[in-house]
């Protein structure tokens, strides 16, 4: 058995590190591997570009905010012939917000995934609860150390119960004697109270103090120890300042000569020295949020009498009769707690009875070996569960279709551009891009799923238009929040897009008055497309007029017109393109999927094998640099994609996915060929974490859609440009709903039928 394990190792000072390591050396154990990093390896995470002089067992490391360097690993896992990745996850010590770069590792990988989660989050953030569910989809098991744990999975991250495993957190098997660390720290005559770990306010230091005076009156030989570091987050935004407040509430105790501060990162060996040294271990943390500690997991398993305030853990682990609880913040409590035990010794040794047998059921060894167990059991799981995993999701395991976020960013003017989150911000006004694709939106919405809220909105997305239409036949593209024109002549992009619009709507209009009104733009504007210059706008030109001549195919003069812009384009095309570089232009941008999309259009209605062949080269082309590893990659905006250069991966928007959605669209309309409505789907599923950073963009509180993301991390604002992108691509996927079911189960039987033939 060969396991690639995933987490911070030492030498770097951490406790999942610790964790990882121990867990490393128990679980080859058991498998009955050597522990020298001859079969499995660890994968090690740096922080702040600090290297470590790491063991031989680490074979590779990741530079923790270099998202390249996390594909890469999963390249070296993958070639590696491991047969399963265990990856230990906190948060914080993975890159990009929230730990959002583990995810494009995992989705790379080839081998199965168990997870460990050393944090589950009551009250997680949206991009938090976002990267644990999609860590949680991707595992074939989630490991947890507290039945608390299971519950949050389930009942906050929707986590099926079958997935989740319980193993407690690994003790190491160290024993000491008691009086012997006693005597080598001079402690022989001392009542020793002991708390370790990373010092932070959230661990309640300053109760214990404030509880230690009434203590120390009746027992003056108390000495209360502070073991560990300050933790480096604390350190990095406010030094040493906790830790001074904490000497600084000593001496206005006058407790100097009973409580000893060890700023040190104690080893597992001296840890355990002190445990065993101290009468009480204390954990007066602050507050409940804390789902598992490795440290009281430790005291625990050495049999120490423990006192803790009630948080998640601890409520667990020291239930019936293993430790003695109070209330967050009470230092009296606390105290009398303290006085009670410290006075009668029987009751300590009780409680330190009860912990250690309970304890040595949290061995290493113990623990290493369900883990192993659990590995094997899911590689022999895993030919079904591969198959299964790979299969596209039904359309019914999709999020319903909801106009709420359209709704709520439009007011009796028309949608509004931006959105602070998700509520609409009127600082910004609106513009003719946006009421343009809504209107667009709004059509489809209604013409296939006749959806009544989309009737209700189609006239106030159709008003704004007309009202920005000057006399000439242009459009204005900006308004403000209170009415006012911003520009005298919009862009021809949103020139183009209103072409679309309204050649849409004549086809597709739900009574004659859009209609007629529609046309009645459509003619005051459409004779200006012979003066287009920007491509993006000659294709969506060509899209409206295409959709007019769906309506009324013996409009010669259109015809014309479209074939005259389609010229246009395919000239473009033969200008720039090369043996390497069949495109439109010498850089992919924004938008690129209109182009060919146009052109299938144009195609369709001309039946012209030059346009045609220019289409599919040019879709080819930019299939072949935005399909990475079965998903869509969309061209990033940081500096594009020139040509001679290399393409920008980030930051990656919504309106790119919509393009090659319709794209598609139009190709398997044109061909029927199951290829085009399969990338079709994909390129939806971009939206829904099928994409680079593996994250979802629709937000199923709001039901909008963020406005892309970069390369840390998803942008939450959900303007009107994204969530119109979100359901103009969702309706298109309605649109062929049944020819999605029926390659679904073709898709389906093919690999159960291969599945079946692994495994007989």
């Amino acid at each position: 058995m060969k396991t690639a394990y995933i987490g911070t190792y030492p030498p770097r000072r951490c406790g999942i590190g610790t964790f990882t390591e121990n867990l490393f050396k128990s679980a080859e154990q058991a498998f009955g591997n050597k522990v020298d990093g001859t079969q499995s390896f660890v994968v090690a995470i740096n922080d702040n570009g600090t290297t470590y002089d790491y063991p031989s067992e680490v074979k590779y490391t990741i530079e923790q905010e270099v998202l390249d360097d996390y594909l890469k690993a999963a390249d070296y896992i993958n070639n590696s012939g491991a047969n399963i990745c265990i990856l230990e996850h906190e948060y914080g010590i993975f890159g990009g917000d929230s730990g959002i770069f583990i995810l494009s590792l995992l989705h790379k990988l080839k081998i199965p995934i168990v997870v460990t989660l050393h944090t589950v989050l009551k009250t997680p953030s949206y991009n938090q609860k976002a990267v644990l569910q999609q860590i949680c989809r991707m595992a074939l098991k989630v490991v947890v150390m507290s039945h608390k744990a299971i519950e949050f999975l389930i009942n906050i991250y929707d986590v099926p119960m079958e997935k989740i495993s319980f193993i407690p957190h690994g003790v190491p098997d160290i024993k000491h004697d008691r009086q012997k660390v006693r005597k080598e720290f001079g402690f022989e005559d001392k009542k020793v109270l002991l708390t370790f770990g990373f010092v932070s306010r959230n661990k309640g230091h300053a109760v214990a103090i404030k509880a230690l005076p009434r203590v120390v009156e009746k027992h003056p030989n108390l000495l209360y120890i502070i073991l560990g570091r300050t933790h480096p987050a604390v350190l990095r935004h406010a030094g040493e300042e906790y830790r001074e407040s904490l000497v600084k509430l000593v001496h206005e105790h006058k407790l100097e000569k009973h409580v000893q501060f060890i700023d040190e990162f104690a080893t597992d060996n001296d840890l355990f020295k002190y445990l065993y040294a101290a009468d009480i271990y204390l954990t007066p943390y602050l507050n409940e949020a804390q789902i598992t500690s490795g440290t009281l997991s430790y005291a625990l398993g050495i049999g120490s009498a423990v006192v803790s305030t009630p948080y998640w853990h601890a409520a667990e682990l020291l239930n019936e009769g293993r430790g003695r609880l109070f209330k967050f913040g009470d230092h009296d409590a606390l105290a009398d707690i303290l006085l009670r035990l410290l006075d009668d010794p029987a009751e300590l040794k009780e409680i330190k009875s009860k912990a250690y047998e309970y304890g040595r059921e949290m061995t290493w060894p113990k623990t290493g070996r369900q883990y192993a167990e659990l590995a094997i059991a899911v590689i022999k799981s895993n030919h079904s569960d591969r198959f299964k995993n790979s299969m596209l999701p039904d359309l019914t395991a999709l999020p319903s279709f909801s106009l709420k976020h359209a709704d709520r960013l439009t007011d009796s003017t028309g949608i509004l551009q931006h959105a602070k989150y998700g509520i609409a911000d009127f600082k910004e006004g609106y513009c003719l891009d946006d009421n343009a694709r809504a209107l667009l939106m709004s059509a489809m919405a209604y013409r296939l799923r006749k959806d009544s809220r989309a009737l209700e909105l189609m006239p106030t997305y159709l008003s704004y238009l007309h009202y920005m239409q000057s006399e000439d036949g242009y459009f204005r593209n900006f308004l403000s929040f209170s009415r006012q024109y911003l520009d005298e002549r919009g862009s021809e992009d949103s020139f183009g897009r209103t072409i679309w619009a309204l050649g849409y709507l004549i086809r597709f209009a739900p009574n004659d008055a859009y209609k007629q009104v529609g046309c009645q733009m459509y003619f005051n504007a459409v004779h200006h497309t012979a003066s287009l210059g920007s491509i993006r706008a000659i294709a969506t030109s060509i899209v409206g007029i295409y959709h007019y001549l769906k309506a009324q195919p013996a409009d010669e003069v259109m015809t014309e017109r479209l074939k005259e812009l389609a010229g246009k384009l395919v000239h473009h095309y033969y200008e720039s393109s090369s043996d390497n570089w069949q495109w439109f232009e010498s850089l992919l941008a924004y938008d690129n999927a209109l182009l060919p999309y146009s052109l299938l259009c144009a195609t369709e209605l001309l039946k012209s094998d030059p346009i045609k062949e220019v289409a599919i080269e040019s879709m080819s082309f930019l299939e072949k640099h935005t399909f990475n590893n079965g998903h869509l990659s969309v061209i990033g905006n940081e500096k594009w994609f020139k040509k001679e250069g290399e393409r920008s991966f980030f930051a990656q928007q919504p309106i790119d996915a919509m393009a090659m959605v319709l794209m598609y669209h139009q190709a398997y309309r044109m061909t029927g060929k199951d290829k085009y409505l399969k990338r079709l789907y994909k390129s939806f599923l971009w939206f829904l974490g099928e994409n680079d950073l593996r994250i979802s963009l629709y937000d199923h509180d709001t039901h909008g859609c963020c406005d892309g993301f970069e390369y840390s991390g998803v942008n939450r604002n959900q303007g009107a440009e994204s969530t119109l992108a979100f359901l103009i691509s969702y309706l298109t996927v309605l649109d062929v709903e049944k020819d999605i079911t029926a390659l679904i189960r073709r898709i389906k039987a093919k690999l159960l039928s291969t599945s079946r033939r692994i495994i007989a």
